[in-house]
C-alpha cells in the first residue's frame, strides 16, 4: 500500500471536512440561546460522529485526520473564532491520527479513542470563555447584549471547563455509536461505505 497522499486522499478530506463543517455549524446554531451553550459540547461531538465516522471508511493513511483537524481549526478562525483554537486543532488531531493508524484506522477501540481524542480540539474553542473572559465577554456583549453576555459568563465559572473536557469525550464516544449505527444501517446498505 502507498503511504503518501495523492489527490483522492486531499478530495476525501476536503468533501468531509465540509461536510463535518456543516453539521458542526447547523449544531451550534443552538448556541444563540445561552443556556444551551452547555449542551454544545456533548453535542457537538455526537452529531459530528455520524461523518466522521465515514470519513474513517476513506481513510487509511497518516496525516489525513491532521489535515481535517487544522482545516476545521482554520475554517472556525474565518468564522471569527479565536485564534488560540488553531493550535489545539492541530494538535488534538495529530494525536488522534496517531491512535488510528496505531488501530491500522479499522480497530473500533482505537477508532473511538481516536475520536475522543481528535474531537477535544472543541476545548480550544471555549479557552477564552474561561481563561480570557474580560476580553472575550466585553466583544460577546457588543455583538449580543448585555441579557446574553450577562447569562453566558453565569454560567460558565472557570470550574466548568474541566468538567466540559469530561463532557466531549461522552459525546464522542456516543458520536462513534452512533455513526458507527448510522454507517451500519445506511451507508453500508446503499454502497457508500
Amino acid at each position: 500500500m502507498n503511504n503518501k497522499l495523492q489527490a483522492k486522499d486531499l478530495i476525501n478530506v476536503g468533501i468531509f471536512t465540509a461536510i463535518y463543517f456543516v453539521v458542526f455549524f447547523a449544531t451550534g446554531m443552538i448556541g444563540y440561546i445561552p443556556v444551551l451553550m452547555l449542551v454544545l459540547p456533548f453535542l457537538w461531538p455526537m452529531v459530528a460522529g455520524i461523518p466522521f465516522m465515514l470519513f474513517l471508511t476513506r481513510v487509511n493513511k497518516f496525516g489525513m485526520v491532521t489535515i481535517m483537524g487544522t482545516i476545521l481549526s482554520l475554517l472556525m478562525m474565518l468564522t471569527g473564532h479565536p485564534w488560540i483554537g488553531l493550535p489545539f486543532g492541530v494538535a488534538f488531531s495529530l494525536i488522534a491520527d496517531v491512535i488510528l493508524k496505531s488501530g491500522n484506522f479499522t480497530d473500533w477501540g482505537k477508532i473511538t479513542l481516536g475520536y475522543v481524542v481528535f474531537s477535544e480540539w472543541l476545548i480550544g474553542q471555549f479557552i477564552p470563555v474561561f481563561f480570557m473572559r474580560d476580553s472575550y465577554f466585553a466583544t460577546i456583549r457588543d455583538g449580543y447584549g448585555d441579557y446574553y453576555t450577562d447569562t453566558m459568563m453565569a454560567i460558565t465559572p472557570t470550574w466548568a471547563f474541566f468538567v466540559m473536557i469530561g463532557v466531549i469525550a461522552l459525546g464522542a464516544v456516543a458520536g462513534a455509536y452512533l455513526g458507527k449505527a448510522i454507517l451500519k444501517k445506511h451507508f453500508k446498505r446503499a454502497g457508500i461505505a
